[in-house]
């Protein structure tokens, strides 16, 4: 049972790194897990992954730690308290910027807002979202730099039209 369970100890820490985002709250979840793992080793099927059954343990406990977590909230003497904390600051600016840019983003021509979820949002690299979108690289580098430009021209306020005029030149 411990040659199972020892090399999955590092990734269970990690992960509940991740969930907990506190280095010894995550320590003492493995340790939790690992001691629900051993009072219960008879009763995991044996068809089943050592690893998947750990991952669920640890992922199931994190979940009831979180939710009594929120339902509790920290008991800290106030005096101790930074002011910082005694506040929440809003948060409504944000969403709103948010909302704003996803409406600016929405409104780019329909290959531009391809290009613009798929690299800028979705990191793809260039050669993955030409080949997803089945355009030569150069094609959606000219396109992210023309929905960039727009971008910024909107948020500037600047009026944005489909093409500027043409000039005639003699």
């Amino acid at each position: 049972m411990i040659s199972l369970v020892q090399p999955l100890i590092p990734a269970l820490r990690r992960y509940a790194r991740a969930l907990l985002r506190d280095r010894e709250d995550a320590d003492d979840l493995v340790q939790d897990v690992l001691e629900r793992a051993i009072a219960r080793w008879a009763q995991r099927r044996e068809a089943a992954s050592v690893r998947a059954w750990l991952f669920t343990i640890l992922h199931n406990l994190a979940l009831d730690r979180l939710r009594q977590g929120k339902r509790r909230g920290t008991a800290e003497p106030i005096d101790t308290l930074p002011e910082g904390r005694l506040a929440t600051p809003a948060r409504q600016d944000a969403a709103i910027a948010r909302d704003d840019i996803l409406a600016l983003v929405a409104a780019l021509p329909e290959e531009q807002r391809t290009v613009m979820l798929l690299v800028g949002v979705e990191e793809l690299s260039y050669a993955e979202a030409a080949l997803i979108l089945d355009v030569p690289m150069g094609t959606v580098m000219s396109r992210l730099s023309r929905a960039r430009e727009r971008l910024r021209r909107m948020l500037a306020g600047e009026s944005v039209g489909a093409r500027p005029a043409l000039r005639i030149v003699s």
